[in-house]
Formats: structure tokens, C-alpha cells, sequence
């Protein structure tokens, strides 16, 4: 591994296959981890597409869960067989004492045993001494996985399966508190063993906000937010992120798919980030689109176009199929609408890219010739 690299962050990068390694310098498999996980995604979407067959998309999906499992192992294997590094240097290039080197390899080692153990929800904890915090979180979720599942099992209504959706909620917050709280013990602080439930109750008696109850909103996005006061922001996200399902099931543009769970993990690793920040330090309400008002005409012609599409759909085309049934007219925009549709996308990005590059770099030339003249 190269040196000064961190191995907590090179486990959190690993979250996206391959990143970790491309990180700590292992290029090649940090290339090809990426290479077959989203290779074989897109692969079994553009197949499913072509044969109108989910099966296979579904085998990708289970191969490329399975791939991450074995990236994210291999990671831990090798960074837990590196040796620490016995010559530490400070910025400037002198190399630091024996003991401020030992005090840091304790520091970074700490980290990552924490984050470590924290992929089994409340080890993490247990580990920094905090009893109650690790007990509740084990219980929150394998309580939760053995109830649901004993309940479906007695009653034989897989609808209690549902609820095992709350499973990776309640483990992206373990990790996420974790990593707060072990950056908090080092920096200094003391830290208080509270269970969940005991940080929900003391919030509701100091007239607070819970900060349980506004990351399990956040798993919703943009509810999170709006919910701690961010109105404007958690109303954006989620207008983005129920308007791209909206459009993308309406006009079947399974090539952009992968963008709803982007806008998902943004918007909920964002409101673990405000919901941190609640109470220790002042949020603003900051919207994820500034400027609103001088985007307004672009949602106007959106809207224009949504509008002319289901006046189409549900009107002209049907009189137009019984008017004229050897044009086939429903036939050829199922056929051929998603291809246009989804060219044009392509097309007016790579357009606005190319230009607004151009653009930019003229302006910041004309601002460096006007410094130059003065």
C-alpha cells in the first residue's frame, strides 16, 4: 500500500468496487472490480430491455451484489496484512518523533478496527466502550430481522418482509455514527453511552428535534430535511427524486435508471451530514438548485412537453390507431419515442457541456487579461 494512505477512507471509497483500491495503488484491480460490477449491470439491463425479460436483470444484480461482498473482503484482507508504517513525516517533509508516529498509528489503527467492526451494526460501539449505544443498535436490527422473519413465517404473509427494508437504514446509520463518534473521542470530547431511544427522549424533553427520528425520515429522501427545517432543500430533493421516477417509468427510459439511487444515497448521506451537524452548529437552508427563479423556464418547458405527451398519448394517438390501423402509430412511438428521447438527452448534454467548457474558459482568459492590464 502506498504510503500516507487511509485505510478507513480506502474501506469507505471500496463502497463504489474497485475505488478503495485505485486509492491505496492497486490500479488493477481497481479497474477491474468497477469494470465487471457496472459491466455487468448495464449488461443485463440492455438484455432485459431487448428481451423483455427481468430474469436475467435480476441474476446481474445478485452477481454484482455477490462481486462487491468479495471487493469489499479483499480489501479488508490485504490493508489488515499491511504492517503499520514506521517513518511518519509532517508536511513540511521532517519526519516526526517515535511517539507522535506511535500516537498517530494508534489514532489510525483505532479508526479502522471501529469501522471495521462496525459492519456487524453495534460492534463498532461496543468497542469504544459505549455499552448501551452498541446493545440497542444490535438489537434494532437483528431483533428486527428475527421478529419479521418469525412473523412471516407464523402468519405466511410475506408482506412482513417489507419491513426488512429498514435493515440497511439502520446499518448505513451504525457506520455513519461510528465514524462520528471515534472522530469525536480522538479530537478530544467525552462521549455519552445513550441508547437510541434515550437520545429520542432527551431530545423531546429539551424541545429538540430527534436525531433518530430525522435519520430514519431521511431514508426517504428530502423528508429528513424538511423535518429539521430545511424546507427548501428537503422540498428539491425530493421533487428530484420522485420526478426522475416519475418520467423515467412514463416514458420507459430504463438507460437512466441508475440515477435513482445516486439521487437516493446523495440525499440520504446528506441528511446524516445535516441531521450531525443539528444542535452542535447553525444549518442553513441551503437549496440544492440555487437560483431558482432563473430556472423556471426550463421547468416550464418541461412541463409543456409533459403535458403535450399525455394529450397525445391518450388522445390523438388512440383516434389516429383507429383512424389509420395500418400506420401503426402506437406501435412506432412505443418502438422508437425511448430512442429519440434518449438521444436527444445525449445529444443536448454533450452540446451544453462543449460550450459551457468553452465559455468558461473564455471568461476566466478575459478576466486574466483585464488583471494583467491593470
Amino acid at each position: 500500500m502506498q504510503p500516507n494512505r487511509n485505510k478507513v477512507l480506502a474501506l469507505f471509497l471500496n463502497f463504489i468496487p474497485g475505488l478503495g483500491f485505485f486509492y491505496i495503488g492497486r490500479k488493477t484491480r481497481g479497474v477491474v472490480y468497477p469494470l465487471l460490477f457496472f459491466g455487468g449491470i448495464l449488461f443485463g439491463i440492455f438484455v432485459s430491455a431487448a428481451t423483455h425479460e427481468g430474469f436475467l436483470l435480476g441474476v446481474t444484480i445478485i452477481a454484482a451484489i455477490m462481486l462487491w461482498i468479495i471487493s469489499m473482503l479483499d480489501l479488508l484482507v490485504y490493508v489488515l496484512k499491511e504492517s503499520p508504517r514506521t517513518v511518519a513525516y509532517d508536511d513540511k517533509g521532517n519526519q516526526l518523533s517515535p511517539s507522535v508516529q506511535s500516537s498517530a498509528q494508534s489514532s489510525e489503527t483505532e479508526r479502522f478496527y471501529t469501522i471495521f467492526l462496525s459492519f456487524i451494526p453495534g460492534l463498532g460501539h461496543l468497542q469504544m466502550g459505549l455499552m448501551q449505544r452498541g446493545l440497542s443498535f444490535l438489537i434494532a436490527h437483528f431483533g428486527l430481522t428475527i421478529m419479521m422473519l418469525f412473523l412471516a413465517f407464523i402468519t405466511e404473509q410475506k408482506i412482513f418482509l417489507v419491513f426488512l427494508g429498514l435493515l440497511p437504514i439502520i446499518w448505513l446509520y451504525c457506520m455513519f455514527d461510528a465514524a462520528q463518534l471515534i472522530h469525536r473521542k480522538q479530537a478530544g470530547e467525552v462521549l455519552e453511552d445513550r441508547s437510541l431511544f434515550d437520545q429520542w427522549e432527551t431530545g423531546r424533553e429539551e424541545g429538540k428535534r430527534s436525531k433518530v427520528l430525522a435519520t430514519l425520515l431521511s431514508a426517504f429522501p428530502g423528508a429528513g430535511h424538511m423535518y429539521l427545517g430545511l424546507q427548501k432543500r428537503g422540498l428539491q430533493l425530493m421533487i428530484i427524486f420522485l420526478g426522475s421516477v416519475y418520467i423515467l417509468d412514463i416514458l420507459r427510459l430504463s438507460l437512466f435508471l441508475f440515477f435513482i439511487p445516486v439521487i437516493w444515497f446523495y440525499s440520504f448521506f446528506d441528511g446524516l451530514q445535516q441531521t450531525s451537524k443539528y444542535g452542535r452548529e447553525t444549518i442553513t437552508d441551503r437549496p440544492i438548485v440555487e437560483g431558482f427563479i432563473n430556472h423556471q423556464r426550463w421547468l416550464g418547458v418541461g412541463l409543456l412537453l409533459l403535458g403535450l405527451y399525455y394529450i397525445s398519448m391518450n388522445f390523438f394517438v388512440p383516434v389516429l390507431d383507429v383512424r389509420f390501423p395500418e400506420l401503426g402509430v402506437r406501435h412506432i412511438l412505443d418502438q422508437y419515442l425511448t430512442t429519440f428521447v434518449v438521444s436527444i438527452l445525449l445529444i443536448s448534454g454533450g452540446i451544453k457541456l462543449l460550450f459551457g467548457s468553452n465559455a468558461k474558459r473564455k471568461v476566466r482568459k478575459d478576466q486574466h487579461v483585464d488583471e494583467y492590464e491593470k
